[in-house]
């Protein structure tokens, strides 16, 4: 039984899975704003838009450690380094691809107008996230990972 209150308690862990949480429930209540339309798939599962969610969770994960366990740990600079890819990725590699996507989903559209089956099987546009995303979700990141600290006992 203590390895269920070992993982509730692991401040650093906990951070990362709420970072992602709130930024995926925060990127969920921007889209029933924009779309008046609500996705429990994507609470759980979606990539792509505002904020990033992960963004946030290697964020928070980054802060909790450097907290926890300090600036100079080895611990700080692998999941500082991990979050930088992490973002760089993102708003980079990621984001390019979704671009493609949408080219790509235009001229099969235009190649198989007279076929609905071709065209509904188009590449998933929504993959990465345009640079404001990026840094919205650090944000959400570092402010999880402060206001854990306070809450766990952690500072």
């Amino acid at each position: 039984m203590s390895y269920v209150k070992d993982f509730f308690t692991n401040y650093i862990l906990m951070c990362a899975v709420v970072g992602w949480l709130s930024a995926q429930i925060l990127k969920t209540i921007i889209d029933l704003i924009q779309k008046k339309k609500i996705s429990i798939f994507q609470i759980l599962f979606s990539n792509g838009g505002m904020p990033s969610s992960h963004t946030a969770a290697v964020v928070a994960l980054c802060i909790a450690c450097g907290i926890k366990e300090g600036l100079g740990s080895s611990i700080f600079a692998v999941s500082a380094l991990f979050a930088m890819i992490v973002m760089i990725d993102a708003s980079g590699v990621r984001y390019e691809t979704g671009k493609q996507s949408k080219i790509l989903n235009k001229i099969a559209k235009e190649l198989f107008a007279g076929n609905s089956e071709e065209v509904e099987l188009g590449l998933k546009e929504l993959v990465g996230h345009t640079p404001f995303q990026v840094i919205m979700g650090a944000l959400n990141g570092v402010i999880v990972a402060v206001t854990m600290s306070f809450a766990m006992g952690v500072l």
